[in-house]
């Protein structure tokens, strides 16, 4: 094996020395681990690490699967939502201490098929319900950039491995922002699919349609190549009974896509959310330098961009809480354990449960409405630009993690413009695009036509070349 510092490069350039057997799947995986064990205790990155079921896993890919699998050999960690048999699974929680999975969930199957090799779960809060990653009786996920801060959620342990270089890249999900929140706090690229693109985590079965299976990255390659391997096209292009084509693009290869970054398109900038009349919203400086940086490096590439308001009536926030109850109210507790939730959660599940099905109901049709309205607003751009996060990264312990009402006002307020993607369905990236004076990273959001990630990999991939931001390292890595 050459004397190589395996941790800074790309999970494609990894690809490449394991194809060329510069280093093996089962030497990699040890390097891995050994960095995993040495950070985790600093940064709070798992919930629970597998390093024998790792190497087990690396021994059996390095031996039994073919070399030309797109993720062959590379590592990765599962999200502690997501079930894999035999191996511990706590949803962020103190519910269910000591369960293990006896199957595995269908992302998995499909990552391991196409030869990846996970080293455990990653961090996340209670059942993924919240956009920082801080759950009671473990510890915070902490930001590598400046570690008291917090790393945000609910996607937060996979954005940290990513970001502190234990990790080439990590799949992850995303209900209302969890791909996106933790990637633009730390730093990194995080896709956010259009509803049905992923048949393993297409958010057609899930509630609102709202929680969706993407990849989080240090480049806009590496989320190619993982969001690639996701779509499962192992039987060509049959289709699956959870997925849905992409309009105008012959689902071909994403990482082509992504590194080839063509085209020139037309773009808006958003000057609005839908919760501005509700929740008080203030764009901090720093978003507002995030947005106009990566307005000029576009407008100087040859794209069309004008501002854009979006008309969405005031319906949101109101029918957005009701469902954000309605999932808590679904958890899988009752009598004695549900005391054993967060304050927060436990207030969820009260609410969600004394809401009526007529209540559930209109407020689903009128979620239907409004996606409606925002697919036909954004139609006439190829993608709308955000900021990923109204605000810096915040402080571990700035959450309210007792008053619901409050700790949900904090959320909106950190992340406006992330939920009302998921509930119109669109695909959304966030990219790396700025540095505050203190170092810190900021991210903008493109939000995409229905089905149209090419287009945003494409315009990742320009303001990739020309700012650069794969070579930027956080202090703790």
């Amino acid at each position: 094996m050459t004397d190589v510092d395996w941790e800074r490069l790309s999970a494609l350039e990894l690809w490449v020395r394991l194809q060329r057997d510069e280093i093996s799947p089962v030497e990699l995986t040890d390097i891995v681990i050994a960095r995993a064990e040495r950070l985790d205790p600093e940064l709070g990155v798992f919930a629970h690490l597998t390093p024998d079921a790792a190497r087990a896993r690396a021994r059996h890919v390095q031996d039994t699967q073919p070399k030309t699998d797109r993720l062959w050999g590379l590592p990765l960690a599962d999200k502690d939502l997501t079930a894999r048999a035999g191996t511990p699974i706590a949803w962020g929680s103190r519910v269910f201490p000591g369960t293990v999975s006896e199957r595995s969930d269908a992302i998995v199957d499909v990552l391991d098929a196409a030869g990846a090799v996970s080293i455990g779960k990653t961090a996340t809060p209670e059942f993924g319900l919240y956009g920082y990653t801080e759950p009671f009786g473990r510890a915070p996920a902490r930001n590598p950039w400046d570690p008291t801060l917090g790393a945000g959620g609910s996607s937060g342990g996979a954005a940290v491995a990513v970001a502190a270089r234990i990790l080439p890249f990590a799949p992850a999900s995303d209900g209302g922002g969890s791909i996106r929140i933790p990637a633009a706090a730390c730093g990194l690229v995080g896709l956010k699919p259009s509803r049905g693109r992923v048949p393993s985590g297409s958010a057609l079965d899930s509630l609102a349609g709202l929680a969706v299976k993407g990849p989080i990255a240090r480049t806009v390659q590496d989320a190619a190549l993982l969001f690639d391997a996701m779509l499962d096209r192992r039987n060509g292009r049959v289709p699956h009974p959870f997925s849905v084509g992409a309009p105008e693009f012959d689902d071909g290869d994403y990482l082509g896509v992504a590194t080839r970054g063509e085209g020139r398109f037309t773009l808006g900038v958003l000057e609005n959310s839908p919760w501005d009349d509700d929740v008080e919203i203030t764009v901090s400086p720093e978003a507002g330098e995030a947005v106009a940086l990566a307005v000029e490096q576009l407008t100087a590439i040859g794209h069309g961009v004008e501002e854009t308001v979006l008309e969405h009536g005031g319906v949101y926030p109101d029918a957005f809480r009701t469902i954000w109850q309605v999932s808590a109210a679904m958890l899988p507790v009752d009598g004695d354990t549900i005391g054993l939730l967060e304050p927060v959660t436990q207030e969820l599940v009260a609410r969600g449960r004394a809401l009526s099905a007529r209540h559930l109901a209109e407020t689903q049709s009128t979620l239907a409405a409004f996606e409606r309205r925002v697919i036909a607003q954004f139609d006439r751009f190829d993608a709308v630009i955000t900021p990923t996060l109204a605000l810096t990264p915040r402080r571990i312990g700035w959450h309210d993690l007792a008053d619901p009402d409050r700790n949900f006002a904090q959320q909106v307020q950190y992340s406006p413009f992330t939920s009302f993607v998921n509930v119109a369905g669109l695909p959304a990236i966030t990219l790396p695009v700025h540095q505050t004076a203190e170092g810190l990273p900021m991210g903008v959001q493109l939000i995409g036509r229905p089905g149209r990630e090419d287009v945003l990999l494409s315009l990742g991939a320009q303001l990739e070349r020309r700012l650069r931001w794969q070579h930027r390292r956080p202090p703790v890595s």
